[in-house]
């Protein structure tokens, strides 16, 4: 299966350049149809804006954008080229402007394009969309510090944490760590740690 990034969740931000607003948000979607439904809410939401420029990349799917008014290539194409640069699918982005009576020219507004789309990027978060392999290691509090920095070390991600007689982790790893990880753990506690695999999940996961 496909591995690539994602926003993890809605993401917005703001800033004033020259007196004109600017409001950058993002949304994860999965189609096309609800990329466009988030334009068109922004569109509803904010009819009295100057422009509401988008530009949204759907996985395996459409990649389009809209200057919305704005001089050719001066916003939508600035706003697409910061999610490819991010490396992100399945994301569509809406820049509002409120204009504020000074001019920006076209190096100014392709400057503030692309920092609106950065700045709700940077507020979304990316999560990693792949195969995690997930494993029980249950383990002695002695060793329970040194098993954090190896899942760190290892690409892991802890999901469960349960404290009783000894610690009970439920740890996530890319598909091609899990079994490193597990040879690890058996040589760096002379196998008095053991983990065991428990499943396998097709999810994102920030990072």
């Amino acid at each position: 299966m496909d591995e690539y990034l994602v926003p993890t969740q809605f993401g917005e931000d703001e800033f004033i350049e020259k007196k004109s607003r600017f409001i950058g948000r993002v949304w994860p979607v999965d189609t096309e149809e609800a990329a466009l439904e988030k334009i068109q809410e922004m569109k509803k939401q904010h009819y009295d804006a100057t422009h509401n420029c988008w530009a949204y990349i759907i996985k395996d799917g459409a990649v389009r954008f809209s200057d919305d008014g704005e001089p050719g290539g001066t916003a939508g194409m600035p706003m697409l080229q910061v999610l490819q640069r991010e490396g992100l699918y399945n994301i569509v982005c809406v820049v509002t402007r409120y204009f504020g009576g000074i001019l920006l020219g076209a190096g100014g507004l392709v400057r503030a394009y692309t920092k609106g789309a950065k700045i709700a990027v940077d507020a979304a978060g990316k999560s990693m969309k792949r195969v995690w392999t997930v494993l029980y290691v249950p383990c002695p509090y002695t060793y329970y510090e040194r098993v954090k920095l190896e899942v760190a070390a290892f690409g892991g991600i802890i999901r469960t944490t349960d404290f009783g007689a000894e610690v009970e982790l439920e740890i996530l790893f890319p598909e091609a760590q899990a079994q490193p990880f597990l040879e690890r753990l058996t040589d760096m506690t002379a196998a008095t740690v053991e983990g065991m695999e428990t499943g396998q999940e097709y999810r994102a996961f920030p990072i």
